[in-house]
């Protein structure tokens, strides 16, 4: 195990076909039976150490994760070369894609990191038609309208570490997330026409949208 100069220590990174567990993995995998066929080009915002992007790589030829944090980059490079991806450290709306480049996009816990209307406007721009976005999100819980969901959350998370191993990622981390459920759930909306959003139990959000293809 190496370290970082901010301290943080590399150590192996979260293998999502194994039984490595966390609420982000847990709803991300979700997020992989979302990929269209015949997918060549997928984007991960906010990659962390680039677990999905290696997932991603086993059903897309060509994956770029990206990250603002150097640390996380690292992390993700130190696995080692892989054929068909690439790590970009980097700020999505800032970095010079180019639109219509990907026919999967997906931001797992990051979106909040990020000015969030701005960032589903950019990576809806980065779709090809026909393409798919998929979030995993976090949103602010309001009392006591959602007690009954963080209840379920906490029995939840309970249940799935009694048979899996937990999983910390040393990926910086936002909280509170500036938004509410709702305000999340009314963006999303204005921004992606036709979109889905559904609410997990265990603290996070699932929205889904495909670009039309003309």
């Amino acid at each position: 195990m190496t370290g970082h100069e901010d301290g943080r220590a590399l150590s192996p990174a979260a293998n999502s076909g194994g039984d490595q567990w966390n609420h982000n993995i847990h709803y991300a995998r979700q997020l992989l039976g979302l990929i269209p066929e015949g997918a060549q080009d997928a984007l991960d915002v906010g990659c962390g150490d680039g677990w999905l992007v290696r997932e991603m790589r086993q059903r897309v030829g060509h994956v770029v994760g990206i990250d603002t944090d150097a640390f996380s980059i690292l992390a993700a490079r130190a696995i080692g070369e892989i054929d068909g991806i690439e790590y970009l450290q980097g700020d999505l709306v800032a970095w010079p894609f180019e639109p219509a480049s990907f026919d999967f996009v997906t931001a797992v816990a990051s979106l909040h990191h990020l000015d969030e209307k701005t960032a589903l406007t950019r990576m809806a721009q980065l779709l090809r038609p026909g393409g798919t976005l998929g979030v995993v999100g976090l949103a602010r819980t309001r009392l006591p309208r959602d007690l009954a969901f963080d209840v379920a959350g906490v029995f939840a998370t309970r249940a799935h570490k009694r048979t899996k191993t937990y999983w910390e990622t040393p990926a910086p981390k936002i909280w509170p997330p500036p938004h509410h459920y709702g305000e999340l759930r009314r963006l999303s909306a204005t921004v992606l026409p036709g979109r889905r959003f559904r609410r997990g139990a265990m603290w996070r959000y699932v929205l889904t949208w495909a670009k039309p293809a003309t």
